[in-house]
């Protein structure tokens, strides 16, 4: 399950609360699992050195924030092998903040978040389709999403 890594359980319930309030003191993680804080500090170090926990986000509501599109979008490369050089295009896109290689009818499937459906729309004309190596692309809008959360670790 975890490839040889050498955690245990305290460290997947550290994980775990740390996953669900990342601004949660590990003083306080700490008492949740019978441990110190400094205890919880050397163990998230451990963690990071051996590649588990590699950075922490500030989750934002971007609609709050003038961001009401949420879109999906299905890539069709020309040939597959310009995986990289495509991926490394949409990296350039501040729009584009998710991208996956994929199997099934789509090579790579993206998340992009946009102001509302005319900076989508610039967005896919004006910059995505242009990339070369991109056959077509076909585009998701979502109009709610209803589940976001952590994988449960134990």
């Amino acid at each position: 399950m975890l490839k040889n890594l050498e955690i245990d359980n305290t460290d997947l319930k550290i994980l775990s609360l740390l996953m669900e309030d990342a601004k949660m003191a590990y003083a306080d993680v700490g008492k949740e699992v019978f441990v110190s804080g400094g205890t919880v500090h050397v163990r998230m170090k451990k963690m990071e050195q051996m590649g588990i926990v590699t950075g922490t986000q500030l989750k934002l509501n971007y609609g709050n924030l003038g961001y009401d599109v949420n879109a999906f979008l299905g890539i069709y490369l020309r040939k597959s092998s310009m995986y990289n050089e495509v991926l490394e295009q949409l990296r350039r896109i501040p729009e584009v903040i998710s991208v996956n290689y994929t199997t099934g009818i789509y090579s790579m499937f993206a998340k992009l978040i946009c102001k509302d459906t005319m900076h989508l729309k610039n967005v896919l004309t004006d910059k995505i389709q242009k990339i070369p190596g991109i056959q077509r692309t076909e585009t998701f809008i979502s109009l709610e999403e209803s589940i976001s959360r952590p994988v449960q670790l134990l």
